[in-house]
């Protein structure tokens, strides 16, 4: 495992400086890769019916996959924004499974991962109690869960979103797809294709959450491709703030994360949602991110872009009841041979 951090500009340092250091990528560095060395490349029928058989999912997800493969493969690529014809859809890894079952503390992670992880200070945050729950997620997997004892108590549900879907099948039924239909656009096709990983949360009535939960996404293999889906359910008069970030090795050739995220914020409920996006500069970051609002609720983004290849990432926000309300807080920074398209949008429904 190599890594090269320069070092951080001083309290003296010119805006130019920091500046540049802010262009310094600190994480580049890369685990051993048994598991994605063996990974098949490439995006058939057979890909998707192993990642269901592999995760022993119910009979609707399979076919919900089978069809957005289907859709998928009919769309065109986008013809605005960025060029996206560097993408070699044909060399991607589209599912690679790190680890045998989640762990269930750090020490129990293999030892590399837990050095990267370590390094990253998640574990760390969670040691302090900055966070009331860490989901941390490598690969195409997440390997690491946990929630405070309290908020379980008081019924949040906080898993990956692989777990939820077999815990929790009528909730997750009933919401999964019905922020950003499987047909919305080509790569939230190809993410409920080859979804992975992610995050289930549903906050009951009247329950704030008053401090975040973090998932932290890391990918570690050359040529990854990370699907995961994130799905957020805020019952009436709830709170919670969900904190999210990420990183990736610095390789020759490209890699793709394509996530999707659906959030439904119901009555008077408040949902915040920050994102620190820091891919390394070979990552293709194409995200859909979408929130509906009922009576009087509020969503929340905060969006920060800093690394990637290209990232192209509009978080929405549906205002479907009286008095509802979206707010949009994005930067991006941009070095060289990046391209940062990301905004927002509200939709007044």
């Amino acid at each position: 495992m190599t890594s090269t951090a320069p070092a951080a500009p001083g309290l003296g340092a010119t805006q130019q400086e920091h500046l540049q250091a802010l262009g310094n990528y600190k994480y580049g560095w890369h685990d051993t890769d048994a598991a994605g060395e063996s990974a098949q490349r490439g995006l058939t029928e057979d890909v998707v019916r192993n990642i269901s058989a592999l995760k022993e999912e119910p009979e609707w997800m399979l076919n919900t996959r089978l069809k957005a493969l289907k859709l998928y493969n009919r769309k065109p690529m986008p013809a605005w924004g960025a060029d996206l014809s560097g993408i070699d859809f044909d060399n991607i890894k589209y599912f690679v499974r790190s680890t045998e079952k989640q762990a269930q503390s750090w020490e129990d992670l293999p030892d590399d991962i837990k050095r990267t992880y370590d390094r990253l200070g998640i574990p760390e945050a969670e040691k302090m109690r900055l966070v009331a729950g860490v989901a941390a997620q490598y690969e195409s997997e997440v390997v690491y869960h946990k929630i405070n004892e309290e908020l379980e108590r008081q019924g949040v549900i906080f898993l990956d979103t692989d777990t939820g879907l077999k815990e929790h099948p009528e909730i997750f039924e009933e919401y999964f797809g019905s922020v950003i239909p499987t047909g919305d656009n080509k790569f939230a096709s190809l993410n409920t294709a080859v979804w992975s990983g992610g995050s289930f949360i549903y906050v009951p009535k009247g329950v704030h959450v008053s401090i975040p939960l973090q998932a932290y996404f890391r990918i570690n293999t050359e040529n990854m491709g990370q699907f995961e889906r994130t799905l957020i359910i805020a019952d009436e008069g709830s709170y919670v703030h969900y904190v999210e970030g990420c990183t990736a090795p610095i390789y020759s050739s490209d890699s793709l994360h394509s996530a999707v995220v659906e959030i439904i914020v119901k009555k008077n409920a408040r949902v915040r949602y920050t994102t620190i996006q820091n891919w390394s500069t070979n990552v293709y970051n194409l995200v859909t991110k979408r929130a509906t609002c009922d009576e009087g609720a509020t969503m929340e983004w905060i969006d920060g872009n800093i690394g990637s290849k290209v990232t192209m990432k509009y978080p929405a926000v549906y205002l479907l009841g009286e008095h509802s309300r979206g707010e949009t807080l994005s930067i991006a920074f941009a070095g060289e041979g990046q391209h940062q398209d990301a905004g927002s949008k509200m939709v007044h429904a």
